[in-house]
């Protein structure tokens, strides 16, 4: 009976790993641990690379991930379906709970420690050491934006939303999205500018 059991199981989490997310918060009111399970690993790495970016601290991010989520099980029961996405809804969070955060710790931005990256393919010595320089450099350029355009920009260029979500989670119209991001890649390139040959940039 437990390897039967056992195979149910298996079969359940293979259903459920095509439910969109959706399906899976609903799943999860309906007392189901595994959408949770699937759906933290689908939307977690993402709410805490966001929170990253726009705090510029990683341990300050992971607390942010964690509160991000709890918010969305809390909510998971009075979910009402079609009116905004899961992610959308997760992203308007993560951000409100990191300006919050830096509204009550106003005292300048930690750069990014090493940021993980992929062991396979191995790249050479030099090449992960100007990866991380770059990376960096990125996290200090995006940590002298103002709030609302290193939010835009990282949404549209490092998350790869469109125009109309990024909206949505900033509760702003496109136009003010578009000006939001011209804006900040304006910004970030003036400041990245004198740094484009000790960056490895200098024939691109």
């Amino acid at each position: 009976m437990e390897y039967a059991r056992g195979t149910m199981t298996g079969m359940a989490l293979d259903a459920l790993s095509d439910c969109d997310d959706e399906t899976l918060l609903a799943h999860y009111a309906a007392g189901d641990a595994a959408a949770a399970r699937l759906l933290t690993a689908r939307l977690g790495p993402r709410v805490f690379s966001h929170a990253a970016r726009l705090l510029g601290d990683a341990a300050e991010a992971e607390d942010v991930a964690q509160e991000a989520m709890l918010r969305l099980w809390r909510i998971a029961p009075e979910w009402r379906a079609g009116e905004a996405q899961v992610s959308t809804w997760l992203y308007r969070v993560t951000a409100n709970l990191c300006i919050d955060r830096k509204r009550r710790a106003r005292g300048g931005h930690t750069a990014l420690d090493a940021i993980a990256e992929p062991a396979d393919p191995a790249p050479s010595a030099a090449g992960q050491l100007q990866d991380k320089a770059r990376m960096q450099a990125l996290d200090e350029a995006l940590a002298t934006l103002p709030d609302r355009q290193r939010q835009a920009v990282v949404l549209r260029h490092i998350e790869g939303l469109g125009n109309p979500e990024i909206a949505e989670i900033m509760e702003i119209s496109t136009e003010a999205v578009e000006s939001l991001t011209a804006r900040g890649k304006r910004a970030l390139a003036a400041a990245l500018a004198g740094r484009r040959e000790d960056l490895g940039y200098a024939d691109d």
